[in-house]
């Protein structure tokens, strides 16, 4: 792997995101929410610049010492996709935020800097489960001593040659030192002054870039089909999507009707006001198979939805219905397995006096739902993906449904779940 990290240790959230979107229209495929940053404005500059850039891996360089869960933890849930530690902390300090970052689905980096006898400490992190090492020039020591990473370019190639997970460089480099620390097998390549205090950030991002060997990722030749990845979101379960998506997008207080079902399908939405069901049969003509009907019923125990529409949809091809409000005629629906979630069964209906709105966006149990986002729904609880992360989040929930088969495996070899996340 390459990666062309943009250090933005700069003290204005409106300064990093304008170099950012520079850089990134250069090539970087990497941010970084710099300490000076952070220690500025909080938890608030890492979700600003993963909200501004969602496809872009997001460093947040909080260098723990300790409390290693917590802070990886606070980083993930603001967008973070990778949390820089220090090496010189406490092993216990490591194996907590490795943990935290396993269970939050995000990468650790340990940052060097500081630490006597590098080599021993790599390979003490390596066992400890980081993902990165950092070899990292303090910007004191660049100014005082005229010192930059590549001054130690025997020992950086020892360290590299020496361990077996990617090391990053920091530290003064420019497009001078590139090229060496590309030879030193350098893959992620941390750029800070060179790039915030360029007249031409763009064009200064290509040039490293080119030097480095990153290539650019046309993201629309990758993504397959919207049915590929409805399909692929059926195999798993919302518990995974939920990890992928950081614990957001999950519907709150809705339960199914029809027990052991999974789908998934994309969004056709109807708000109606209170047990008004005229909005929500038209919806079952105009939707399309496959599709999901999502009902925005204001909570109401008033139903809008029975047996005669569930036999209407299951003809017409509807994948299921999920609504914030009320549903009838359970044991009919049960009888027909017609996938179906709600928030109340009651036996009282509403009226059809047509009210409401089709394909709007809408609150349904406590999230946002566009037309066409993707609903995952299984016996466990719901799910909104938005339809243009659609393909980020399926890839990783992948990820997430890969780690729990290996936890799965310690436990059968014997381990226990403490063993396993070293706690």
């Amino acid at each position: 792997m390459r990666a062309l990290q943009v250090a933005l240790d700069v003290l204005s959230i409106e300064d990093a995101l304008t170099i950012a979107e520079a850089a990134v229209a250069g090539g970087a495929n990497w941010l970084e929410a710099g300490t000076p940053l952070i220690k500025n404005h909080g938890m608030v500059a890492v979700k600003r610049l993963k909200a501004a850039f969602p496809k872009i891996v997001v460093v947040a360089d909080l260098k723990t010492m300790d409390t290693g869960d917590l802070e990886v933890e606070m980083a993930a849930k603001n967008g973070a996709d990778v949390v820089g530690v220090l090496g010189l902390a406490e092993d216990m300090t490591i194996k907590r935020a490795v943990n935290s970052a396993s269970a939050h689905n995000v990468k650790i980096m340990a940052d060097l800097i500081g630490v006597g006898d590098t080599m021993k400490r790599a390979k003490e992190l390596e066992r400890l489960g980081v993902d990165y090492l950092l070899v990292h020039t303090p910007l004191d020591i660049q100014e005082v001593m005229l010192q930059k990473v590549d001054s130690g370019l025997n020992e950086l190639k020892g360290l590299i040659e020496n361990v077996n997970i990617p090391v990053a460089a920091a530290g003064g480099i420019n497009h001078e030192t590139a090229q060496v620390l590309k030879e030193a097998g350098v893959s992620i390549f941390i750029v800070g002054r060179a790039l915030t205090k360029a007249k031409d950030v763009t064009g200064t991002a290509r040039r490293f870039c080119d030097l480095i060997g990153v290539a650019v990722e046309d993201d629309t030749e990758e993504e397959p089909p919207l049915q590929e990845i409805v399909k692929g979101f059926e195999s798993l379960p919302t518990p995974f999507i939920s990890d992928a998506m950081k614990r957001f997008g999950a519907m709150r207080g809705l339960r199914p009707v029809v027990k052991g079902k999974r789908i998934a399908g994309p969004a056709y939405t109807v708000k109606t006001l209170g047990g008004d069901w005229g909005k929500v049969v038209k919806a079952v003509d105009l939707a399309r198979p496959g599709d999901v009907i999502v009902v925005d019923a204001q909570g109401m125990d008033v139903a809008v939805w029975g047996e005669l529409a569930t036999m209407s949809a299951i003809k017409r091809k509807v994948k299921a219905v999920v609504i914030d409000g009320g549903i009838r005629d359970a044991d009919d629906i049960e009888a027909l397995g017609f996938p179906a979630w709600a928030k109340h069964v009651s036996p009282n209906a509403g009226e059809p006096h047509g009210h409401g709105r089709l394909q709007e966006t809408i609150a349904c149990a406590g999230q946002p739902v566009c037309p066409g986002d993707i609903i995952v729904a299984d016996e466990i609880g719901i799910v909104v993906v938005p339809r243009e992360r659609a393909f980020e989040v399926f890839k990783k929930a992948m990820e997430v449904s890969q780690k729990e088969k290996r936890y799965k495996e310690g436990i059968k070899e014997g381990k226990s779940l403490s063993e396993i996340f070293g706690l």
